[in-house]
């Protein structure tokens, strides 16, 4: 597939197509209401960091969204526990009191459903590095949300971010791309994002019953959900995986 990769700042006319793309994120990963207040002024706020591919047609096939932040803030230094969410309310908290960022995290990197299974995801997070590079960074970072993670909810994600093959190489088919492009994997961020909602809300989402006390399996999420039926509330909350890059 040949691709042409540009930035929403270079193209702003592209943003609705850029912003439209299909997607298969399960529907409650759509109500974390920390991405709900801040990943939608990704593509208004700060568009250069916003990167997507035509196709030879001129149709959207990916996306790749990443911010810039100060990690080496003397209140920060660590890359944080609650991942993805932290990290979102980090860059516009910097963005708002102008402050200087010192790194780049990426947000997410998605891939329209009919063109999936092409390495288009390698390929987007290679432009993302050469990005962050030409913007003036030396280091990207990533909350990972491993792609096969969901096979074994119940699996501990500090035993699974470290597994390997007998290559040494992770086990993880979305990790594995990380490392094979340099990355290093970091720590586990055992917050990443929190999804709290009522069971009808669960209900919509999930078409599961939502009836038993305990931990839920639901179909997309990386480890189970908590339900208390007697309390009327489940809460999902997702474990990721840092990885870092040097550029």
């Amino acid at each position: 597939m040949e691709l042409k990769v540009s930035s929403l700042a270079e193209r702003p006319e592209m943003y609705d197509q850029v912003t439209g793309m299909a997607d298969t994120w399960p529907e409650f990963l759509r109500n974390d209401p920390v991405g709900n207040a801040h990943y939608g002024r990704i593509a208004t706020e700060l568009p250069e960091y916003v990167l997507f591919a035509e196709d030879e047609r001129g149709d959207v096939v990916a996306h790749a969204y990443s911010v810039p932040f100060a990690l080496a803030d003397q209140d920060r230094g660590e890359l944080p526990a609650r991942g993805w969410d932290e990290v979102l309310v980090w860059a516009f908290s910097d963005r708002r009191h102008d402050v200087t960022p010192d790194t780049v995290s990426a947000i997410s990197i998605v891939v329209a459903p009919h063109a999936q299974g092409t390495g288009l995801s390698g390929r987007m997070l290679s432009a993302m590095r050469d990005n962050a590079r030409a913007q003036g960074f030396d280091e990207v970072v990533a909350p990972v949300r491993p792609s096969a993670k969901h096979l074994e909810p119940r699996t501990e994600m500090a035993e699974y971010a470290f597994r390997t093959r007998g290559d040494g190489l992770p086990h993880d088919p979305w990790l594995r791309v990380h490392v094979r492009a340099g990355a290093r994997i970091e720590a586990v961020a055992p917050a990443s994002m929190t999804v709290a909602a009522s069971l009808d809300e669960w209900r919509a989402w999930t078409g599961l019953p939502f009836d038993e006390e305990g931990r839920i399996e639901v179909p997309g999420a990386l480890v189970p959900v908590h339900c208390e039926p007697r309390r009327g509330y489940a809460v999902y909350v997702e474990p990721n995986v840092w990885v870092r890059h040097v550029l």
